[in-house]
């Protein structure tokens, strides 16, 4: 008998010991489980810029860890290894929420301000980023999301309570865009407007040649996340090549800022990232 994940649109009706689209949820005695839980594929103290976060504790450290899987298939991903790949146990690292927490817990002298949940699609992960940011919350310690936001409305509403901050990848403003990439538009403008009304969102558009990169898509992205709110910060990315996108050249750098001075016109915050 096949059973539902409800975590994201896709809704993949999963037989028993199937893994879904993710490769990170799976059907196990007829009930979806997260298949590696506490399995990480990397874990690091960064910058809290690195998430990136420009207006949340500027200047501080945030101890970032990741896991496997993802929901979207973006043919330039930047962490294909891991967000593409099953999970593997002999490359990985299996840290139980209390060791993790303890361990954020002991850098905070080096200036550590929480947990990040990061790298692949950290919602995949569900039951592991709840359970972790529920026990960082006890000790004091913030929670950030990196997330590509492709979720559905419930499980998002019940994990926000326990986060602190979020970045969001708004990939496109256009669905052709997404179809590429396995997703929707419009679940993902959703989770921007659900989140920003509850926690510390900014909002990350990778820039791609002859894919995003229009001045006119720009406009109407920026439009749209000024209508959310103009404080949100935009981060606008330049690409490098990757995965299945290893001839598309470089993004230019010109392209980057012209793009950050349109979305200007709408928003208060945007910043070019990797100029």
């Amino acid at each position: 008998m096949k059973t539902t994940c409800t975590l994201c649109p896709h809704h993949c009706a999963l037989e028993e010991g199937q893994a879904g689209r993710c490769r990170a949820r799976g059907n196990s005695s007829g009930r979806v489980v997260c298949l590696h839980y506490g399995l990480l594929s990397g874990i690091a103290l960064d910058p809290i810029e690195k998430k990136p976060l420009r207006r949340f504790f500027p200047g501080s450290s945030i101890l970032s860890a990741g896991s496997y899987g993802c929901n979207l298939h973006c043919p330039f991903c930047q962490n294909w290894e891991i967000s593409m790949s099953a999970p593997s146990v002999s490359k990985g690292r299996l840290i139980s929420p209390e060791a993790l927490v303890q361990k954020a817990l002991e850098l905070v002298q080096r200036g550590n301000i929480g947990l990040a949940y990061t790298y692949n699609e950290p919602l995949v992960c569900y039951e592991y980023v709840r359970d972790c940011a529920e026990l960082a919350h006890r000790h004091s310690l913030k929670n950030v999301l990196v997330t590509n936001g492709m979720f559905c409305r419930e499980p998002l509403s019940r994990m926000l309570p326990l986060i602190d901050a979020m970045n969001i990848d708004l990939k496109s403003f256009s669905q052709s865009f997404y179809d590429k990439a396995g997703g929707y538009l419009e679940t993902v403008k959703e989770s921007i407007a659900l989140a920003a009304g509850r926690t510390h969102v900014e909002v990350t558009t990778l820039i791609i040649p002859g894919e995003n990169d229009s001045t006119e898509e720009m406009e109407r992205l920026a439009a749209w996340l000024s209508s959310v709110s103009p404080n949100i910060p935009l981060h606008i990315s330049r690409f490098f090549p990757h995965y299945r996108m290893m001839d598309t050249p470089p993004t230019p750098a010109d392209t980057v800022y012209r793009l950050v001075e349109t979305a200007r016109s709408c928003l208060r915050y945007v910043y070019a990232g990797n100029c």
